[in-house]
Formats: structure tokens, sequence, C-alpha cells
């Protein structure tokens, strides 16, 4: 017998993101599902290695590779639409997890068990102040990329966002902000060759 569930998931390079926005980059919501996984990982390890607070960032990506998966078959509802109000937003919550119920039964009885916590379990329930944190970063560095492009339909979002990050409570965002963001503004003749240490070469140049 055959299975759907990863026909579908390979889908999501179909579905586009910021469709009320001139995009000079588009991104779809695999690519988004692929940096938000990084991100969410590199939140975990700064959770778990800085701070020193226990933490699983191996579940965490594993948990933002799928937090997109019900636009599938949703597709990707504006944000002014979605969060317009308290009820379109719980209204919302219930398609997105009635969407990924049905996706969930396109795979063998067998596997579910370990998708089920990824997109609607107890995994997903314990990494989402992470992975929320991550969707906003990447849609900050979309921003900064937009705006390196010389897109200036992107201006507001970003100032949206960078306001959100610094408003954000964890200390993991406040670290990623200070130690990782600036890099995204450099061209990649700016962050240079790398040496022994990782930093960029472009001073040795």
């Amino acid at each position: 017998m055959s299975y759907n569930f990863f026909a579908y998931i390979a889908r999501m390079r179909y579905i586009g993101r910021w469709s009320l926005m001139r995009n000079a980059l588009p991104e779809n919501i695999q690519e988004h599902s692929h940096m938000v996984a990084v991100l969410a990982h590199a939140l975990g390890v700064i959770r778990r290695d800085v701070f020193g607070v226990p933490c699983d960032p191996d579940e965490a990506a594993a948990v933002a590779l799928y937090h997109d998966c019900s636009e599938i078959l949703t597709g990707d509802l504006p944000t002014p639409i979605k969060y317009h109000s308290r009820e379109i937003r719980a209204a919302y919550s219930q398609v997105e997890e009635l969407a990924c119920e049905k996706l969930l039964a396109t795979l063998p009885e067998e596997l579910r068990g370990s998708f089920t916590p990824l997109l609607t379990g107890e995994a997903a329930a314990r990494q989402h102040e992470l992975v929320k944190a991550a969707d906003k970063l990447s849609a900050y560095l979309k921003c900064v990329e937009e705006r390196k492009a010389g897109n200036n339909d992107f201006l507001s979002a970003e100032a949206q966002t960078r306001a959100a990050l610094e408003a954000n409570p964890l200390p993991e965002v406040r670290y990623f902000l200070e130690h990782f963001v600036p890099a995204f503004e450099l061209t990649l003749d700016e962050l240079g060759t790398i040496d022994t240490e990782g930093r960029h070469g472009a001073d040795e140049a």
C-alpha cells in the first residue's frame, strides 16, 4: 500500500509566503521551514550550552521542520487576516489542527506515533516558544534580505519584527540578535574567508 504523507510534504515548495508583498527574493514554506529549523536548533543549543537550561535542540529542529505543514492544505493566510481578531485566530488554529490530522492520517499507523508529537502533540507544545521565536527571527531575516535587495516594501515589516524580537523575553533570542544577526548585513566579500576560529577574515584582506 502506498502512503501520501511525504509527497504532500514535498509540495511545500509550491506554497509561497508574503503573498501580499512584492518580493525581490520569493520564499516558499519549504525554504522557510528549513530556516526556522536551523534557527530553532540554534536557539536550543544556546539555551543548553550558553544558559545551562536543559533543552533538546534536535527536537526543536524537528518540530520546526513541520511547523507550517498544515499550510499544504490551507495555504498561507496573510497575517493581517490571520491575526485580525482573537476569534479568527482561534478558528484558524482549529483549521490548522484539522489539516495536521488529515496529513497524519496519510501515514502508516505504525509511524503516526512518531510524527503526531511533532505536529500536534507533546513535542510541539514543549518546543513552542523556541519555534515561535525562530519563526519570528526567520521573518526578520527575510525582511533584511529584501531591504538589501533594494525592496522598500519590507521596511515597515522589518521595523515591526525587530521591535517584537527585542521585546521577546527569551535570553536565547537576545543572544542570537547580538552575536549572529549583524553578519546578515554583510556581503559575501565582507564575510570574507573563514579562519580557524570561525570568524570572518575580511579584516585580513
